[in-house]
């Protein structure tokens, strides 16, 4: 139901395509959204963005919220891949990605930050990631929007954009791996994370796309 409409990619593909489209703008202060995801057992998913999000304030006071909850069952397989989300000023934003993996299953997902659109200074943002398998693979929360972070070695160190990707596919990776501004770091319960932060979405993504090129699984990828 809107905003959130799923279009499903018609043909006899091992794996379904859906693109996730917002049909009105969205999120706004005050939304609550929670959009939720099975993957059957066996079964292979791929879930995809067509525009960027823009977070922006309502017109009475209050963030906004937008849940995704997954469950992947035994052998089930799923790539979340949303396109950025742009954080404008005023806004204040609570984004959550949960999901529980059976034993087997895989999963990768990526996240794109904007802090603020062109010449804009970033509204506020919260955004957790929290997987499980037989136990925790990551409970992470990132705050972007607070200038004296973001433009801290700790935080954005400078940088708009911040990109997180999640991999838990195939063989795990042996050791941590990081060129300028992008590191890939195995999780201790398998998978790997990769962050990195620039200037620009483009360059954000292409980082994370070398670093996924050096996980063993990846070739296996779809």
């Amino acid at each position: 139901m809107a905003p959130l409409r799923l279009v499903p990619r018609r043909g006899p593909d091992e794996v379904a395509l859906v693109h996730l489209v917002s049909s009105v703008t969205a999120p706004l202060g005050g939304d609550d959204l929670e959009l939720r995801i099975r993957v059957g057992p066996g079964a292979s998913l791929e879930l995809r963005g067509v525009a960027a999000t823009l977070a922006l304030p309502g017109r009475h006071p209050g963030g906004s919220r937008a849940l995704v909850q997954v469950e992947l069952a035994e052998g089930a397989s799923l790539e979340y891949l949303p396109e950025p989300t742009v954080i404008t000023a005023r806004a204040c934003h609570e984004a959550v990605f949960r999901a529980e993996m059976a034993e087997d299953a895989r999963l990768r997902t990526r996240e794109i930050l904007v802090s603020g659109r062109l010449n804009e200074r970033s509204g506020l943002l919260s955004t957790t990631l929290d997987v499980r398998r037989n136990g925790p693979v990551i409970k992470q929360t990132s705050h972007v929007g607070t200038p004296e972070v973001d433009g801290s070695p700790a935080g954005l160190a400078g940088r708009r954009v911040l990109g997180t990707e999640l991999l838990c596919w195939g063989e795990d990776l042996p050791g941590a791996v990081s060129e300028d501004w992008w590191s890939l770091v195995p999780l201790a319960r398998g998978g790997s994370l990769t962050t990195a932060v620039a200037d620009d979405a483009v360059t954000v993504e292409r980082a994370l796309d070398i670093a996924r090129g050096k996980h063993p699984g990846s070739g296996d990828l779809f």
